[in-house]
């Protein structure tokens, strides 16, 4: 009860005589005596930062052994852990390339789940939009760091084709899914999300391919000024522009648009503070970076293994590269932004899965692959934005089509079975593709 309504209620009372002026004072002066205790009320009413207490008061302090259980031993897809260390021994005992890069890609499938569990677990300290932003950054680490030991070894094109596997994989096959098992459980209604923000991150991924097109373009045509150095001094320029537009695409999420990642509606926000009790943080922010430090040094090691078998499991398997680096390396890598944008859309919390999925596809086109072409730069790679024609062709359709599903702002199961079909026709053509460019890998 307010601190005036008692007050007012007593005064009332005097006036039909039910209580005497002695009365009348002591009252008061219990209510008005009290400050503590109402200041100590409305801390329990939650009107006093109340997110930011609860948030305070829910943060678990776990043992180092009670911290292991629940990032490991709580999931049964760790059970693909001791994979990787078998990886490892292999590579020192025997020459089966193609073992050894089955095993270390099995091996750093629940790490990378594991890295987006963890990313999830520090979001809840961070708020929806930099939670999204992390889940979509730490959701690359697997790519961005795969490709970084194949630029170290001089696979430029490994390089290139990681990144746009990751592309199409995220806006195909995850938000496919998405859109698919978010329309079974919604089956009797149309899930909706922000048109507004789905048209700007459709231009900016028009941006990206824009950005890919032209050298491509440039060396098809045959028009460069100089042969060879106008390309790669295109790309180079073309790829700070990119970084310079994903800067300001991040301001402009966390500054200008800071609501982007939450839901509109007030009824969606009541659900939500309906369910914070199921989504409240099992580890301690300092546990969450912890573990995302040494997940991502453990993804680190089993890459460089991994990178090493590509070339030797291809002639064993007599699968092309193409269809390796496009296809399967991401598939493992995007586990994580695949299980978090399912995991939204089945909650009705399509923004969310829009921003994991097609947040993680601009990270990737408007960061990743500039960020790659300005490293290999620093270490002499001649590491361009030419991705050639066919896979340039391939990444423009796509964004194409999914900028035709996003357009009405709504989805149900049957657009995400279509996007999923798109992108078994994508792995199709990588199958029977073969890179004209093997010498540069």
């Amino acid at each position: 009860m307010g601190c005036c309504k008692v007050p007012a209620l007593i005064q009332a009372q005097v006036e039909m005589g039910l209580v005497n002026d002695v009365e009348h004072k002591s009252l008061f002066r219990r209510e008005t005596d009290s400050p503590q205790r109402k200041a100590s009320s409305l801390m329990e009413q939650g009107s006093l930062s109340a997110s930011f207490r609860e948030r305070a008061t829910k943060t678990p302090m776990n043992s180092v052994l009670q911290s292991f259980k629940i990032v490991i031993l709580s999931n049964k897809l760790n059970l693909l852990l001791p994979f990787g260390p078998l990886a490892i021994l292999l590579h020192y005992l025997t020459d089966n390339k193609g073992w050894i890069f089955l095993l270390s890609l099995v091996g750093i499938t629940p790490l990378a789940e594991r890295l987006g569990y963890a990313t999830e677990q520090l979001a809840c300290y961070t708020g929806s939009t930099v939670g999204g932003l992390l889940n979509a950054t730490f959701g690359n680490v697997t790519e961005l760091i795969i490709s970084i030991f194949a630029l170290k070894n001089g696979m430029i094109r490994v390089v290139q084709l990681t990144l746009l596997g990751s592309i199409l994989s995220n806006m195909l096959l995850v938000l496919g899914c998405a859109f698919f098992c978010g329309g079974l459980v919604f089956s009797q209604k149309e899930q909706v999300f922000d048109k507004g923000n789905a048209v700007v991150n459709s231009g900016l991924l028009l941006m990206a391919v824009m950005g890919l097109l032209f050298p491509a373009v440039l060396h098809y045509t045959h028009s460069e000024v100089h042969a060879g150095s106008s390309e790669l001094a295109l790309s180079r320029f073309s790829s700070c522009i990119m970084l310079v537009a994903y800067a300001a695409y991040l301001f402009f999420q966390l500054k200008s648009q800071p609501s982007s990642y939450t839901p509109l509606t007030e009824e969606t926000n009541q659900n939500e503070e309906a369910s914070d009790d199921d989504e409240d943080p099992e580890i301690s922010k300092w546990e969450a970076i912890i573990w995302l430090s040494i997940l991502t040094a453990w993804v680190s090691l089993l890459s460089g293994y991994l990178v090493d078998a590509i070339e030797g499991a291809s002639v064993s398997w007599k699968i092309p590269i193409s269809f390796i680096s496009v296809i399967l390396l991401p598939i493992v890598g995007n586990a994580a932004e695949h299980a978090g944008a399912i995991m939204f859309a089945m909650k009705d919390k399509l923004d969310l899965s829009l921003g994991v999925a097609i947040g993680s596809s601009i990270q990737i086109s408007m960061f990743a692959v500039p960020f790659c072409v300005v490293i290999g730069w620093m270490m002499g790679a001649q590491m361009d934005l030419n991705f050639q024609l066919f896979e340039t062709a391939a990444l423009f359709i796509t964004v194409i089509v999914v900028a035709f599903f996003l357009q009405e702002g709504t989805s149900n199961y049957f657009k995400g079975l279509m996007l999923i079909l798109c992108y078994l026709i994508v792995a199709a053509s990588f199958f029977v593709h073969e890179d004209p460019h093997q010498d540069d890998i």
